[in-house]
């Protein structure tokens, strides 16, 4: 079910409070925001915060400001509420353990006691996107009795048997990266659903969190696009409806390498006291992106009136040696 003209967008802000946002979070916020109040439609902020280790309140609240700070807004979020909250996902546990007890009690899902050491030595040929092993099945055909053994030693992942289906591609057309089709077993195989320390999937996660947030349009990195096939799958297995996808081109640094932490410089709080202006930031993203022709500074509500996501690039974006330099320089 995509999103007519006559149906209002609602796209999502969808950050995981791990770090502070560097330029490649920002263009993927800044084209999902474009994406939905280009087209009159409304946004959703949704912090993603479902792995205890990695998140921080204070990542959180830094977030808040730095988008804020870039000219972004949105309708409903933690911090203003809504129809569909929470709006965090660590408030959200009970949706997903609910929703992994049907599938469980549905014979759809299995617990998995391999190792990550011994998923590694079972499989060598790496799936597409994240260059883990696709999953051999080695936990799908064990009888109640061995898996009543194993589970007095070990503590189970939880995962989605994928064999049920047809084994047909899953096709959906991109908005970015255009027509895309990819089987399951292409994509890893059987996808772990929860982690073995109780850690609900971030693909289960977004699937439940969209639909209940009436999410109609999802903008990423395309890193998550050999993500895309098993959501469609879950979405299917519960009869929710499916967003539209559009998956942008990575930001990279000048030597080819993914924006990360250690980019401590590309932050948007670094940016911000070194004295570069938020528009400054959006109007050199949306230049690199393709949206504009020169580099000039713009506020996002600007860049909204001539948006497109046909005039986004899809190659990766490398950015200059001296990013600082160019977004202080005098327009």
């Amino acid at each position: 079910m995509h999103a007519h003209a006559s149906s209002p967008v609602r796209g999502r802000l969808a950050p995981s409070p791990t770090g502070l946002l560097h330029l490649g979070n920002a263009l993927a916020f800044l084209l999902a925001w474009l994406g939905a109040r280009s087209a009159g439609g409304q946004l959703v902020l949704r912090l993603e915060d479902i792995d205890p280790e990695r998140s921080r309140p204070e990542f959180a609240a830094a977030i808040i400001r730095d988008l804020r700070w870039l000219g972004l807004d949105w309708d409903e979020g933690p911090d203003l509420g809504g129809a569909f909250g929470p709006y965090v996902q660590s408030q959200r546990q009970h949706h997903y353990e609910a929703a992994l007890a049907e599938l469980e009690a549905a014979g759809r899902a299995y617990p998995c006691f391999c190792t990550r050491k011994e998923l590694r030595q079972l499989a060598s040929a790496p799936h597409a996107g994240d260059g883990s092993p696709a999953y051999p099945g080695t936990c799908r055909a064990l009888t109640p009795e061995q898996r009543a053994r194993l589970a007095k030693v070990r503590r189970p992942a939880l995962r989605l048997d994928c064999t049920q289906g047809d084994g047909a591609a899953i096709a959906f057309c991109d908005r970015i990266a255009g027509p895309r089709e990819m089987t399951l077993a292409a994509c890893g195989g059987d996808f772990a659903l929860r982690r073995s320390d109780g850690v609900v999937a971030y693909q289960l996660a977004v699937v439940l969190d969209d639909a209940a947030m009436r999410i109609t349009q999802v903008v990423r990195g395309d890193d998550i696009l050999a993500s895309t096939p098993r959501q469609i799958f879950l979405q299917r297995l519960f009869g929710l409806p499916e967003p539209g996808y559009a998956h942008l081109p990575l930001v990279l640094d000048h030597e080819g390498e993914r924006l990360a932490k250690r980019h401590d410089a590309l932050t948007l709080a670094a940016l911000r006291e070194r004295g570069v202006r938020p528009e400054a930031v959006a109007g050199f993203l949306a230049w690199r992106a393709g949206l504009t022709a020169a580099p000039r500074p713009a506020a996002p509500r600007e860049l909204a009136e001539c948006f497109a996501f046909a005039r986004v690039r899809r190659e990766a974006i490398v950015l200059p040696p001296d990013v600082v330099g160019e977004l202080l320089r005098p327009a």
